[in-house]
């Protein structure tokens, strides 16, 4: 399983990626490590846990993205993602969520993404509003967004 963009490689994360590919300033957070916890516990998780945003040209991990768990019975994901500093800016964020969230509204398992972000963090919400997410909520000092896949 594999996601392809114009400059990027989406690949989930397992065992056998993190060695496939160099990282250029990506360190895997904490993140990752409770990821491969739940992984080998349950490896129905593989494609709603965590992917490599990998750059097709220097074909170097430059960031991470993914789904907080599985869809809910009420068919939503949580997605998260970042991108590591210096390769930010060049849409790299949003060619991954955009491709990652079409993914997921194909297995016919999701009906709604939901995301958050802090209300300060300009470039989250700049990729959030190009995806045409919806502000929903201002929860202490987070956005809450929602895409519902009849909306697109």
């Amino acid at each position: 399983m594999k996601l392809e963009t114009n400059r990027l490689k989406i690949v989930p994360c397992n065992f056998e990626a993190i060695s496939a590919v160099p990282a250029m300033n990506y360190v895997a957070g904490p993140h990752i490590s409770r990821y491969f916890e739940q992984l080998r516990e349950d490896p129905s998780l593989l494609g709603w846990g965590v992917w490599y945003v990998v750059e097709k040209e220097s074909n170097t991990i430059i960031g991470d993205i993914g789904f907080k768990g599985k869809p809910e019975v009420a068919q939503t994901v949580e997605v998260g993602y970042g991108i590591v500093s210096s390769a930010q800016g060049y849409g790299y964020a949003t060619e991954a969520v955009k491709a990652i969230v079409k993914w997921a509204f194909s297995t016919g398992k999701v009906n709604k993404i939901v995301a958050a972000c802090h209300e300060d963090n300009i470039s989250s919400i700049r990729v959030l509003e190009k995806l045409k997410m919806k502000k929903v909520a201002l929860e202490d000092d987070m956005w809450k967004w929602e895409l519902l896949k009849s909306n697109r």
